[in-house]
């Protein structure tokens, strides 16, 4: 494939709602790097050195606005959201609430062994990584009764607990930064109750505050590749939609890469439903029964079937081109389009792999890198090992 001299580097947009905001500050202009790989243009060219001094210029506008064109979109590959449960849970922020003793504290607990453990949970896959509960209702001795009582002496040293922390924006960003540094395999974080990490005074229940507490796990989240999920409480008061239910204000979902629902219609059934929603995952709702002697919950049904991506015949072509005997590939997109004889061209295949890369390393454990180099555009397919891909 020939390299558009025009080519440039895609800009870096402004961060809104769907990209959340920083970790450490109210607002980042920037997307995470950990999220988004740009193809740059061979940067020691005349005339991308005369663009990008004029794109400085540009830039230093105060009328000035980020915007990429649908080619630069293309031209730049982003790391999809990994999974952690599949269907279920993926990287991200998400909101798991409910009314106060209906078994939330057991439901987080089940998928936090059940994520550290790495088997399925119902019949959902989960990738195995280290799991942080901050059960800050509780003390150690409730937190080993309840574990008892729900897997025996079948422990899990990938399971953390802790039952303090400090307050979000006020030394809970640095305890987790260090925890995950400790933990690099971590894969998700279970804050129960969010409620606990909230600072006191001020707007501590406005849009703006409820907006921000969500966005700065977000961005955590982002920037690491984990879930965090956050317990919370339900109002007692019916809305029109189950979800206006969850306490505080429209801040807390609108900002929520994805929310659990559990409700019950007797706080004494042993019966429950989940509503999952997600951006990025498909809408469905969990029928689940609990067992009254280990209090584990067991799913019934599901109200609506998993959607499965059909077979990608493009992906399943790039990924014969590697191997356990022959790990790596390098090409050109030239050679990659005739390597994999799709009959696409070379543009339109390394486009088309750019959306794809995040399938790509998730069902086939391949990565995928598209760079410009001084002798041009190189494409490397790399199989990963297992734990790696996950």
């Amino acid at each position: 494939m020939g390299i558009d001299k025009k080519e440039k580097t895609a800009p870096v947009p402004s961060v809104g709602a769907e990209e959340g905001q920083s970790f450490q500050t109210k607002s980042d202009s920037s997307i995470p790097i950990s999220n988004t790989e740009i193809n740059y243009p061979d940067e020691n060219s005349s005339e991308n050195l005369e663009e990008l001094y004029r794109q400085m210029q540009r830039m230093a506008s105060p009328y000035y606005l980020h915007t990429v064109s649908m080619t630069e979109l293309y031209q730049t590959t982003y790391k999809s959201r990994p999974p952690i449960i599949d269907g279920l849970l993926y990287g991200g922020a998400y909101i798991l609430a409910g009314a106060p003793k209906i078994g939330k504290s057991f439901l987080v607990a089940q998928i936090a062994y059940h994520v550290s453990t790495g088997e399925k949970l119902w019949e959902f896959e989960v990738h195995q990584g280290t799991v942080l509960y901050l059960a800050l209702e509780d003390d150690y001795q409730r937190i080993q009764r309840r574990m008892f009582m729900m897997y025996g002496v079948e422990d899990s040293d990938k399971l953390h607990f802790a039952t303090a922390a400090n307050k979000i924006g006020n030394g809970l960003d640095e305890q987790l930064e260090f925890f995950v540094r400790e933990h690099p395999d971590t894969k998700l974080i279970i804050i129960d109750t969010m409620q606990k990490i909230r600072e006191i005074g001020g707007e501590a229940y406005s849009y703006a505050s409820d907006y921000e507490i969500i966005g700065k796990l977000k961005q955590f989240a982002d920037k690491y590749g984990i879930c965090v999920l956050i317990v919370h409480h339900t109002r007692k008061q019916p809305a029109g939609d189950s979800f206006e239910m969850i306490s505080g204000t429209t801040g807390l979902l609108g900002c929520a890469d994805g929310a659990l629902l559990m409700q019950k219609k007797k706080r004494t059934a042993l019966e429950a439903t989940v509503d999952v929603v997600g951006r990025d995952q498909q809408d469905q709702i969990l029928y689940l029964s609990k067992d009254p002697n280990t209090q584990i919950w067991n799913l019934e049904r599901t109200e609506t079937e998993l959607h499965r991506e059909p077979p990608d015949k493009v992906l399943e072509a790039v990924a014969r081109l590697v191997s356990t005997e022959q790990r790596e590939w390098t090409g050109s997109p030239s050679e990659l389009a005739e390597a994999v004889n799709t009959g696409m061209a070379a543009n339109a295949l390394t486009k088309y792999l750019n959306v794809k890369c995040g399938r790509l390393k998730d069902e086939y454990s391949i990565s995928y890198e598209n760079k410009a180099r001084h002798s041009g555009r190189r494409v490397t397919l790399i199989l990963l090992p297992l734990e790696s891909s996950r």
